[in-house]
């Protein structure tokens, strides 16, 4: 979460109000959590966290669109630092496997507690998640079209590559013998494989 000590008041307060849930969220799952975790955790009182959001639900989409809109920023500049495929690939998997596992907290609430999205929410977040996942198969796409990449179908080799890198926050704590740049390492190494890069 962002430093929140140059910003106004409001935001301040939001911005905290957002890592405490985040907080409260990992330790006991979202319908686990009430908003008096959440504003205990915030060092506020309950009725201050309807000041600054409309719910707890609220709250979940905005960590939730954050964290989506972060992770197409860190694709869309990892497959853009490159004309190689492989490069790129290298990149953009690295890359989505280090932020995985830096912020494996944060990652596992954005990617396991969709379910409590309301319609409109989860249907926001889904466009997103779209657009991460054409990214990774445009990227493929293109790798095939250069030689550089042999799979049967693009669209199944970029939901693979995109789940190992979601699947480091479901296991990833930071308290073992990896590293993120270990995990990343690895990850890239399964992720060419399974494009069959040359």
């Amino acid at each position: 979460m962002p430093d929140t000590s140059d910003l106004p008041r409001a935001d301040a307060t939001r911005a905290r109000l957002m890592k405490a849930a985040v907080t409260a969220f990992a330790e006991k799952g979202f319908h686990g959590t009430t908003t008096r975790d959440i504003a205990t955790a915030a060092g506020m009182s309950p009725a201050a966290l309807y000041v600054h959001h409309r719910s707890k639900e609220e709250l979940l989409y905005l960590i939730s669109r954050s964290g989506h809109e972060s992770t197409l920023r860190l694709v869309e500049e990892a497959i853009g630092s490159s004309d190689d495929p492989v490069a790129a690939l290298r990149r953009v998997v690295h890359d989505f496997a280090v932020h995985h596992a830096r912020d494996h907290t944060g990652a596992r609430i954005v990617n396991y507690e969709l379910a409590a999205l309301s319609p409109e929410h989860l249907a926001e977040i889904r466009t997103i998640r779209r657009r991460i996942e054409r990214e990774i198969r445009a990227l493929v796409e293109r790798g095939v079209a250069a030689g550089a990449f042999h799979v049967p179908n693009a669209k199944i080799a970029a939901v693979a590559v995109l789940s190992l890198g979601i699947d480091i926050a479901r296991w990833y704590r930071g308290t073992g013998e990896w590293t993120p740049e270990d995990v990343a390492e690895g990850y890239v190494q399964i992720a060419l494989r399974i494009v069959g890069a040359a």
